[in-house]
């Protein structure tokens, strides 16, 4: 938990990391809407690149020079249940109410929820899981 926790864990990363699952890849478009300083947007993209969360992707508009667009990876899209998680802790001890965004099924429109689930599919409250030290 701890050496996932210093991948992703400054402030700023998550911001980016939020940016990117709303859809924003591109470094102009991130650093206005996080109103962010350049050097640190710059440092952070490329650890999140280095780490394989995002991924450089060359475009070019017509009449402009060659730029990078930041771009989920697989292993990056995996953290959409720990960013899910995160939210909906803060929703509930830290905001104390939902926050503006929430995830919705796209085929009914219902909220949906991170939870434990065991292997059948059935949802298991927290408070009946417990840490076993798996076979080495």
């Amino acid at each position: 938990m701890a050496l996932a926790a210093e991948a992703i864990g400054d402030r700023w990363t998550l911001l980016i990391l939020r940016e990117a699952f709303y859809g924003v890849q591109r470094y102009d478009d991130m650093r206005q809407d996080l109103d962010a300083p350049r050097s640190m947007l710059s440092d952070r993209l490329a650890r999140l690149v280095e780490r394989g969360i995002l991924e450089r992707r060359a475009y070019q508009e017509p009449g402009d020079r060659a730029r990078h667009a930041y771009v989920l990876t697989p292993s990056g899209r995996d953290l959409a249940l720990t960013l899910a998680a995160l939210t909906q802790w803060g929703e509930a001890h830290v905001l104390g109410r939902p926050a503006p965004v929430g995830l919705v099924d796209r085929q009914t429109g219902r909220p949906l929820r991170v939870a434990l689930v065991d292997e059948a599919g059935r949802a298991v409250d927290a408070a009946a899981a417990r840490l076993v030290r798996r076979p080495e």
